[in-house]
């Protein structure tokens, strides 16, 4: 649409109007405001035309309140004007005569643009938090006529329309305006409300055409199409005010935080294999993850995405609820369901890069706008996806203000941030000469740590309560401490050195585990430099890395044994904690995200049920015991009892909680049988076994020490009492004073 068509001009009195409506027919009038609408007549100051145009139209009529009257033809152009004594008070209605019937409405051209210049500052100025207001399409009532407002930025365009289903996806009927040097167009489309479809057509200064999606856009067609959808204005009626109040008060630092993350679409699924809807969630997987004892549930991106097989991580919906689950107003239900029942809720976000997609954001006004023009800055070839210009203050304003929707429409509690290390590196997956250095010739985005810091200041500031969490997999410094100490601003920083430790450790046999023992001792060296997060996540049972269960070595006894020692490990060693659907059920297959869970083998087998029922036991006594999360980020709530045996691989170690409270760790990682095991504690008296992950409960052997163990003043590990333990082969104990 938009091209230039034939057409007869017959010049006469109106010939001013001629240029403006060259380019209007062209499809290239940068002004339609100048050309359309009321208009003074020329040489005539104190009389007005009404200009209106239709290409498919005939003849047309305008009702500016005085009766409906034929208007005058511009040729055969598909403009028409009428002569008025006075600009009309009130919007005008105007009816088309066309080959394919009548059109009739409102004409879009009574109305001057709306936004505010002052709102026009702040999104030029990167401070607009709240653009998802003013933004995308807006329905409203104007002057007593409701329907749609348009605004996009496209600084760098000759010409804007916004098309749909309203008026037969035509580029000439619909121009916006673009007032001022803010590079926002807008119009205001009477009639166009909640449903319909729509894209921006975009005319580049430098030639061609192209459909686009609104970035603002808060809700779109079910994929393939990728049209946006006027949205909805919400109506839901939130039930989580306890919650949300509770929140503000909440000690993030020193609270539990366990962590289920959700693929939405293949936790569960319908058996014709559809997956189940936002409402479904709500009543089958939040009372699941509740029984489990998490204390959170975080999701894989729910922003809308065109391709499953990127999980949501190649975002083009910044602003929108992925349609695959049903509508806004059900992820709403979900999440409210999710704080009535006691469950924070934290949304994986991905501010790091958008994919190429032609109707998504690249080369949206036919420039590099969102993204840098210089593929050694704007271009990710390990993921054939596009890097957002950090330093544009209008790519901030537009980030920002999708961290800002997120938590105040949807009220999620945090949001994780995915792959902030190819933000902060310049280099990060490129080798020489693929990269470009900042300007003082270092590898550091000074760009994006400056956004970052900014998102965390905001997210801190208008949510107290809320979190973020950086997925940052290098040792760049300060991640997670706050930005007036120099840091990055984030809540917490996801532990990836400990992750790859542990895994690595555990899938050695354990006859050589005696020479890896550091593996398990060197994370201790680092635990308090971030607040950190272990986590267990989707990263790390696919892709052919298979499931954490076919990651353990041995026979099928040794596997569940190895991994109810990775299940304990994650709950006693320091940080919060943050596990993939799945591992919970010991899934025997990595995870395939066009199918669901394996539920039939963790329901049928007695091993996988006992690995769930030990994840069910650890989550409560991590949520309950103050010593296994109070002290998480700090030093002292860690003790080394013995760290030094590799040659039997065991280590055992003390978390403490600020109130005196104390609980011991013990591991052995062979499957021998440690008889007479002393190690040192901190008080007199019995000790009872919390947890021991060989019981027969678990699938197990059920070696162990029975109900207590008294301890000896026998001084052992720098302690003045110790206790002699049996230590179960393959197996991790949890063991507590008991009170007296």
């Amino acid at each position: 649409m938009g091209g230039a068509y034939n057409v007869q001009i017959v010049k006469g009195a109106q010939s001013a109007a001629y240029p403006l409506l060259e380019r209007l027919i062209a499809g290239r009038l940068h002004d339609p405001f100048a050309l359309l609408g009321a208009q003074r007549a020329d040489g005539a100051a104190d009389r007005f035309v009404i200009r209106v145009f239709d290409p498919q139209a005939r003849a047309a009529f305008i009702d500016a309140g005085d009766g409906w009257r034929e208007a005058s033809p511009l040729g055969a152009t598909g403009a028409f004007e009428l002569r008025v004594p006075e600009r009309p008070p009130r919007p005008w209605r105007v009816r088309f005569e066309r080959g394919d019937g009548m059109r009739e409405g409102v004409d879009p051209y009574a109305f001057a643009p709306s936004i505010s210049e002052h709102d026009r500052f702040l999104f030029n100025a990167g401070r607009l938090h709240e653009a998802y207001r003013t933004l995308g399409s807006q329905p409203m009532v104007q002057a007593g006529v409701a329907g749609t407002r348009f605004a996009v930025w496209a600084p760098n365009a000759e010409r804007v329309s916004v098309v749909g289903d309203f008026n037969g996806w035509d580029g000439r009927l619909h121009p916006l305006a673009a007032p001022g040097a803010s590079g926002l167009w807008e119009i205001f489309v009477p009639g166009v409300g909640p449903g319909n479809l729509y894209k921006f057509e975009v005319a580049a200064r430098s030639g061609g055409v192209v459909l686009k999606t609104d970035p603002y856009a808060q809700s779109f067609e079910m994929r393939p199409g990728t049209a946006s959808r006027v949205a909805q204005r919400s109506s839901y009626a939130w039930g989580d005010d306890a919650w949300r109040s509770a929140r503000i008060r909440r000690d993030w630092l020193h609270a539990p935080l366990n962590a289920y993350e959700v693929h939405a679409g293949s936790w569960r699924r319908h058996p014709d294999g559809r997956p189940l809807g936002y409402r479904e969630l709500a009543e089958t997987l939040v009372p699941y993850v509740r029984d489990l004892g998490c204390t959170h549930i975080e999701f894989l991106p729910l922003t809308e995405h065109p391709l499953d097989e990127s999980w949501g991580y190649q975002t083009t919906g910044y602003f929108a609820p992925t349609s695959r689950y049903g509508p806004p107003d059900d992820l709403r239900y979900l999440i409210d369901c999710c704080h009535r029942a006691g469950l924070g809720v934290i949304l994986d976000w991905v501010p790091g890069h958008f994919p190429e997609d032609a109707a998504g954001l690249a080369r949206f006004d036919g420039t590099a706008l969102y993204e840098h023009e210089d593929p050694r800055r704007g271009f990710h070839a390990e993921w054939g996806t596009r890097v957002f210009n950090y330093g544009r203050h209008e790519v901030q304003t537009f980030l920002l203000a999708s961290a800002h929707y997120w938590l105040s429409e949807f009220h999620f509690d945090g949001l994780r941030v995915d792959a902030v290390a190819s933000m902060l590196y310049l280099d990060y997956a490129r080798k020489a000469g693929e990269w470009l250095p900042n300007v003082r010739g270092g590898r550091e985005n000074l760009e994006a740590m400056a956004f970052l810091r900014e998102l965390n200041v905001v997210v801190h500031r208008e949510f107290p309560g809320c979190i973020t969490i950086a997925e940052e997999s290098t040792a760049w410094p300060m991640v997670s401490r706050p930005v007036h100490l120099g840091g990055l601003g984030f809540s917490m920083k996801w532990n990836l050195g400990w992750m790859h430790d542990t895994l690595g450790y555990l899938a050695h046999d354990p006859v050589y585990r005696r020479f890896h023992h550091d593996a398990l001792t060197f994370p201790r060296l680092y635990a308090y430099s971030e607040n950190f997060v272990l986590p267990l996540s989707h990263d790390e049972v696919v892709h052919g890395k298979g499931s954490l269960l076919a990651r353990m070595p041995g026979d099928a006894w040794q596997r569940f044994a190895n991994l109810r020692l990775l299940v304990a490990l994650q709950i006693a060693w320091p940080g919060k904690k943050l596990n993939f659907m799945g591992n919970e059920l010991a899934q025997r297959g990595e995870w395939n995200a066009a199918s669901e869970l394996d539920w039939t083998t963790a329901a049928g087998e007695a091993r996988h049920a006992g690995v769930g029922r030990l994840v069910r036991d650890l989550n409560r006594l991590y949520r309950d015991l103050p010593a296994l999360h109070d002290l998480d980020f700090d030093e002292r709530g860690f003790d080394w009892i013995d760290c030094h045996d590799a040659e039997q691989s065991v280590l055992v170690f003390l978390r403490r909680a600020r109130d005196g409270a104390v609980l011991v760790a013990a591991f052995n990682f062979t499957p021998v049988v440690r008889h007479r095991y002393r190690i040192g504690v901190p008080l007199r008296g019995a000790w009872r076994e919390v947890c021991n992950t060989d019981s027969r409960h678990y699938g197990g052997g059920d070696v162990g020490n029975g109900s207590a163990v008294w301890s000896s003043d026998v001084a052992a590990m720098g302690f003045a009492q110790s206790l002699e333990l049996t230590l179960p082969p393959l197996a991790a104990l949890l063991l507590q004073p008991q009170a007296s």
